[in-house]
Order: C-alpha cells, then sequence, then structure tokens
C-alpha cells in the first residue's frame, strides 16, 4: 500500500473545495470498484488546547458546558473519544478528494462509525495519525466506501475509528436490509431531552472544520435536499459520547449508525441504558459488563442508534 508522509496538515478548506469542484466527474455509479490504496501518514500531531477544549464546550464534554474558561481542557486532561476522528478528518478529506477516490466529495453521507480505544489520548500527547480506505462496497441506494483513521503513540495503536460514507446512485446493486428502520419508542428509557440552536452546526463546524454546506444554514442547504440545516452526525455521536463514556476510559468499542438527520433548530431527546434494559424479555441489570445502549430520537424518528461495549483493544 503506497504510504505519503505528510509535513504538515491539509488546508481542510482548499481540500474540500477541490473535492467539491472535482465531484462533477465522479457522478453516477463509480466504474472502479476497487478502493484506492494510498495511506496517508501525519506524524507527531499537535493537540490545540484552545480547539480542544472549543470542541469540548460544543459537545458537551465539559463539566459546566459553556461556562467553561476558553482555553480549559476537560478536567482530566483526556481527549474525548471522538476528538481523534477530528484531528483525522483533513486526511480522510484529502483523500476522498483525490482523482483515484471514485465517489463524489460533496453528497457523501456518514452512515456509521465505529471507534475502538486502547487508551485515552492526553492533551500532551503527539499522536502520528493514518488514514487509508479499506474498501468499497455495494449498497442498496449506491456504493459506501469504509475509510480507516488511526492513531499511534511510539508506534502502538491506542486509537482507531472505521467511518461509512454513502454515495447515492441510480443502478445500485447491494442488498437491502433485512429488518425495517427502527421506530422511536424503544425500550431504551429517556435520560434527556436538548433543544438545539439554529446555529450549532456553524458552531461545530468551527471546532471541527467541517463547512458543509448542509449543516450552515437554510439556504445553504436547501440546494442540496434538506428544508433546513441539519446537525453534524460527529455532533449527535459525540454528545452522546459524552453522556456515555466517562474521560478517562480505558479499552472500549463505541458503534453508533447515523439513521436520520437531525434538523435545525430542533429538539431530541436522549435515551440510554444497559444492553438488558433495551432487550425485550430481559431483566435491566441482569447482564453486568455488557456495555450499554443508547439513541437519539424525536419528531417520531430515530436519529441515531448506539452502544459502548468493552474492547480487547483491538481495531
Amino acid at each position: 500500500m503506497p504510504t505519503r508522509t505528510l509535513a504538515a496538515p491539509p488546508r481542510l478548506p482548499l481540500v474540500l473545495a477541490r473535492g467539491a469542484l472535482g465531484s462533477r466527474r465522479k457522478r453516477g455509479r463509480p466504474r472502479d470498484s476497487a478502493a484506492p490504496t494510498d495511506r496517508l501518514v501525519l506524524p507527531a500531531v499537535r493537540i490545540d488546547p484552545g480547539r480542544l477544549a472549543a470542541y469540548a464546550r460544543v459537545c458537551g464534554f465539559t463539566q459546566d458546558g459553556r461556562d467553561a474558561a476558553p482555553d480549559a481542557v476537560p478536567p482530566t486532561g483526556a481527549v474525548p473519544l471522538t476528538y481523534p476522528h477530528i484531528l483525522g478528518f483533513p486526511l480522510a478529506a484529502q483523500l476522498m478528494a483525490d482523482r483515484a477516490f471514485p465517489l463524489p466529495l460533496l453528497g457523501l453521507v456518514h452512515t456509521s462509525i465505529e471507534i475502538t480505544q486502547v487508551r485515552a489520548l492526553r492533551a500532551t500527547d503527539r499522536p502520528e495519525l493514518t488514514v487509508h480506505t479499506s474498501a468499497l462496497r455495494p449498497h442498496h441506494r449506491g456504493t459506501e466506501a469504509v475509510l480507516v483513521t488511526e492513531a499511534r503513540l511510539d508506534g502502538e495503536l491506542v486509537w482507531s475509528d472505521r467511518s461509512t460514507y454513502l454515495a447515492r446512485h441510480g443502478g445500485a446493486t447491494g442488498p437491502r436490509p433485512d429488518e425495517a428502520p427502527e421506530r422511536a419508542g424503544s425500550a431504551l428509557p429517556a435520560v434527556a431531552t436538548w433543544r438545539l440552536t439554529a446555529d450549532l452546526g456553524r458552531r461545530h463546524a468551527r471546532v471541527s472544520g467541517d463547512y458543509n454546506p448542509i449543516h450552515l444554514y437554510p439556504w445553504t442547504a436547501k440546494p442540496l435536499g434538506f428544508p433546513r440545516a441539519i446537525a453534524h452526525g460527529m455532533w449527535t455521536v459525540a454528545r452522546c459520547a459524552a453522556e456515555t463514556v466517562p474521560l478517562n476510559a480505558g479499552r472500549i468499542t463505541l458503534r453508533a449508525v447515523f439513521r436520520a438527520p437531525v434538523l435545525l433548530p430542533g429538539t431530541v431527546t436522549y435515551a440510554a441504558g444497559t444492553a438488558a434494559e433495551s432487550t425485550p424479555g430481559t431483566t435491566p441489570g441482569t447482564t453486568p459488563g455488557t456495555g450499554s445502549r443508547f439513541e437519539l430520537r424525536g419528531d417520531g424518528r430515530v436519529h441515531l442508534t448506539g452502544e459502548v461495549v468493552p474492547s480487547a483493544g483491538r481495531s
């Protein structure tokens, strides 16, 4: 697998602009079903305390939400579980914007994520980040790409992320799911109600660098098929992780599926419980250590489903 080592992080706005321009050439069903083989490596990545603190505030990882000092990192000094994805996203975007990547960057939908953490990164760590495309596979609505992001310290894998991105197109050949979509009203108990402001997408864009127009304003989202701006999928999973995963967590795996967009402004319900609480015919609390499940729901829809389970530390 060809490896390219970068001297500095890609400039994300330029990468996204290049990817948007190149998307015209990639419309329709991809001709080549093979995944690109390039691997991007960025050594000794500095974690900026100010950006980390801003991310923690927007996604709810601080103890007092918005009232922390502007440069205050999370109280434990640990990096939130989802933040390495933000660090690696410029590399992933560069891969997806490349001419060799067969799917159009503009319009890609983040459909799922699986994060495996061996140990939490600290704000003072300088991880090496690696990103590559592991697969292209047919989906019943188009073609799905699987991108892998890895973080290493002194050569040891400490964190990894497998994300799937869907490009919708005609002539899809992938199998349809056997089960019907989950609907609001599952067995998971409601824990909290969150009222999301119209500027949430813009605030998350500032801390993540993801300025996809579907997240910014109604007038930028409407040409892409949405009546209003929608929340970033990574904000929804990060906000749930802030409630579900302790900042000092060790070996764990988080899996989440993005099922329906969250329109802004809006109101969502966060629901969570143990695996036993969400399984019919079981008694809550009878299966300790099997992990916990969570979801976001609202307006009669389930927006996100996920689980956190103990991990052996392998991706």
